[in-house]
């Protein structure tokens, strides 16, 4: 139903860097969801930052563009990845259970792979649609911000949601 191509363009390696003026494009689109008035608002920025955790996702048949995922903000000590933090921005004409199946693709990719005990997301209170996806794949809400950051210039509250290993391998697992 999906793939995931991991996007570099390091000085070693050049890797699936044809979709990054998709995630550009996604990125600016969705912005107002992505970033506050502190970080870099532009694409670019975004993508640079985010590599080399950064990932484009398809369609499996026909390799479509349809969102992309990154983690950021690493816990740990290079031998043990305890948690990270997840952002996805998915196009319009994927939202549905096309989402819903990538991301617990991707977050049993993430648990596997690097072996965290957390995967956290911090979002915007009126983003529902992302608050939805991650309540449907078992993240909790942990807590609300106050005023954690300016957006527009004015005071801007985040809620903190996190799924956890042992949760997500006993719950969500035996749904994929």
């Amino acid at each position: 139903m999906c793939k995931f191509f991991r996007v570099s363009f390091s000085s070693e390696c050049y890797k699936n860097t044809e979709f990054v003026p998709c995630i550009i494009r996604c990125f600016e689109k969705y912005s107002k969801f992505l970033h506050d008035d502190f970080s870099n608002s532009d694409g670019l920025s975004y993508v640079v930052r985010s590599e080399p955790f950064l990932w484009a996702i398809t369609e499996s048949q026909n390799d479509k563009f349809m969102g992309f995922v990154s983690l950021d903000n690493f816990i740990g000590n290079g031998i043990i990845n305890y948690s990270a933090e997840l952002s996805v921005c998915f196009e319009r004409r994927a939202w549905g259970i096309f989402t819903k199946y990538c991301a617990k693709f991707f977050l049993k990719y993430c648990f596997d792979k690097f072996g965290f005990c957390k995967i956290k997301a911090q979002i915007y209170p009126e983003n529902h649609r992302v608050k939805s996806l991650l309540k449907s794949c078992g993240f909790k809400y942990e807590a609300t911000l106050l005023s954690e950051t300016l957006r527009c210039a004015k005071a801007q509250n985040i809620e903190v949601y996190s799924l956890y290993r042992n949760y997500y391998y006993k719950n969500e697992e035996k749904k994929l």
